[in-house]
């Protein structure tokens, strides 16, 4: 009986901690200076014990924050030290090595002290406006030139914020407060952490959180060796085209499952490119574990226990892109990682595993300016859009919705608001989703313009363009994306771009492919498709099933 109260008292624990991680999440939901923080919640927030090891992660974020963070606490304790850290201390980055992939990311860790001793780590990441260098792009051609470099150092020591970094940072990027009002935001997740733990255990009466830690990863690493233990053995692979930026992309995997534990290998993708869309693999990591988990226990706290049951590894090449490698865009590569590796996994589990979607955002960084060089507002503006993802099994892919990186819509009425522009029209783009038993997610239609008398260049950030998502099972492919003018001149979907004034910019979001032959749609559905304008006359009769991997 002691034993059975005292796990339902780790388990209450355990529940509480996860709404700490939440809390410290919302307070940089509330106080982001960046509306890609602020409305589609861009970020990462969590608890990790005194080896680094994350014990909660806050729901709200997306996986390639969550799981770099997870990796990268460890680099921060290598590089500060024991000795060297305080109470009121906190600790920056946006090292794409040992953060989350690229410099327009900010990473801080605080360490939590319950009186002299260290009972853990806050880590919270975030995603800024503006790093200077070329901006937002997949132009540059190292990482020298995309931004400034923040090393593993100290944001604040015992309290006292470090003046030097603050003035060096407003130096550096075109929008300072921006930039150093969400370094504070940061700051503040992590002290909003450690003030609602540390309340938890006085309340509690807990002097560590070492028996909670053990409570935790036991009970994870269990539930996912049973798991992993019902899976087929064996090894799959898969491979795919991408449009990559001046020629296609290969990307490769091979994907065994063992009795403990799963290994993905990215061997035989192509090697690293001369731009910007090279991805360090401590990205590549977070996002192929993050299909892995998607399939194998969607409903498993993710924590250190569960991520350790996955082990990711590559050469050096396209998805292990070592400095100095330009990587600003290294998410574009990056969010097709889970379309590879669940097609690797679809052929060890036939029928279960949903069709290729548009993966990547379709981010769009605007730089807007009076035309002719006049007086007027300035301003750097960022976007996040989403195409459709690949339908299910049993169910149509979900339209304009962020897989799987997991971003929210930016509301049209918060973007305008921080610069000289209008979004004319955003709607669904009918057509897009691929022919299935079940449909493809559809894109979206999207136009821009600068507001009367400015201009604006833009950093095009697009895939799935040359290269659509493939169906499953007999479903048909998504429709490919397109970038042009409003009057038909077509558009490059990487690198920066001039839209004189006058003139809107257009984007065709692509579609998720379908899953299942055409021909067994079931009529009902085809009818509610063509009813809600998803399709056209012609497109709701069932078309030619393709075979795809």
């Amino acid at each position: 009986m002691t034993d059975t109260i005292e796990e339902i008292r780790l388990q209450v624990m355990w529940n509480r901690l996860i709404s700490v991680v939440e809390e410290q999440a919302m307070t940089l939901l509330r106080t982001a200076f960046s509306t890609s923080v602020r409305e589609a919640g861009d970020l990462s927030a969590g608890v990790f014990d005194p080896e680094g090891r994350m014990l909660a992660q806050a729901v709200t974020g997306t996986p390639g924050h969550v799981n770099t963070m997870a990796e990268a606490v460890g680099h921060f304790i290598e590089e500060i030290g024991p000795g060297d850290m305080f109470p009121g201390d906190t600790y920056v980055t946006n090292d794409p090595w040992k953060g989350t992939g690229h410099l327009h990311d900010i990473t801080m860790v605080s360490p939590s002290f319950r009186g002299d001793r260290l009972v853990g780590f806050f880590a919270c990441t975030a995603h800024v406006v503006d790093v200077g260098g070329r901006g937002f792009g997949a132009d540059g051609k190292s990482v020298y030139e995309e931004g400034i470099q923040i090393p593993i150092m100290k944001f604040a020591q015992a309290g006292a914020v470090n003046r030097d970094l603050i003035r060096i940072l407003r130096q550096n990027v075109r929008e300072p407060n921006q930039v150093v009002g969400d370094f504070y935001s940061l700051s503040a997740c992590n002290e909003v952490g450690h003030r609602r733990l540390i309340d938890m255990m006085d309340e509690t009466g807990l002097e560590s959180l070492d028996a909670l830690g053990d409570f935790i990863f036991s009970r994870t690493r269990a539930a996912m060796r049973d798991r992993i233990a019902a899976l087929p053995r064996g090894a799959w692979e898969n491979d795919m085209v991408t449009d990559g930026y001046d020629a296609p992309v290969r990307l490769a995997t091979r994907v065994e499952i063992g009795a403990e534990r799963i290994h993905v290998d990215m061997a035989g993708s192509d090697p690293v490119s001369r731009w910007g869309i090279n991805v360090p693999i401590i990205y590549t990591k977070a996002y192929a574990c993050y299909a892995l988990k998607c399939v194998v226990a969607p409903d498993i706290p993710n924590n250190w226990a569960s991520l350790e049951m996955f082990t990711i590894a590559a050469p050096v090449n396209i998805l292990n892109a070592p400095r100095p490698a330009p990587v600003s865009l290294r998410h574009v590569i990056g969010h097709l990682v889970p379309d590879l590796v669940l097609g690797a996994l679809a052929k060890a589990l036939p029928g279960q595993i949903l069709a290729e979607g548009a993966a990547a955002l379709w981010n769009i960084h605007i730089s807007a300016r009076p035309a002719n060089n006049a007086e007027g507002r300035r301003a750097e503006i960022l976007m996040f859009n989403s195409g459709g993802m690949g339908a299910r099994p049993g169910l149509d892919g979900l339209s304009a919705t962020a897989f799987p990186s997991g971003v929210m819509t930016m509301a049209v009425e918060a973007t305008e608001q921080t610069g000289p522009i209008v979004v004319w029209r955003k709607e669904l783009r009918p057509e897009s989703g691929g022919d299935g038993q079940y449909r493809g997610g559809l894109g979206q239609i999207i136009e821009i313009a600068a507001l009367p008398g400015h201009e604006f260049d833009f950093s095009a950030m697009f895939d799935r363009v040359n290269h659509g998502a493939r169906g499953r099972d007999g479903g048909g492919p998504g429709a490919p994306g397109a970038v042009m003018l409003d009057d038909g001149t077509r558009m490059r979907p990487k690198g920066w771009q001039h839209v004189p004034a006058g003139r809107r910019l257009v984007l065709q979001l692509p579609g998720g492919g379908g899953f299942g032959p055409p021909a067994a749609r079931d009529p009902a559905a085809r009818a509610e498709d063509l009813r809600r304008g998803y399709v056209s006359g012609a497109a709701s009769l069932p078309r030619k099933p393709q075979e795809t991997p």
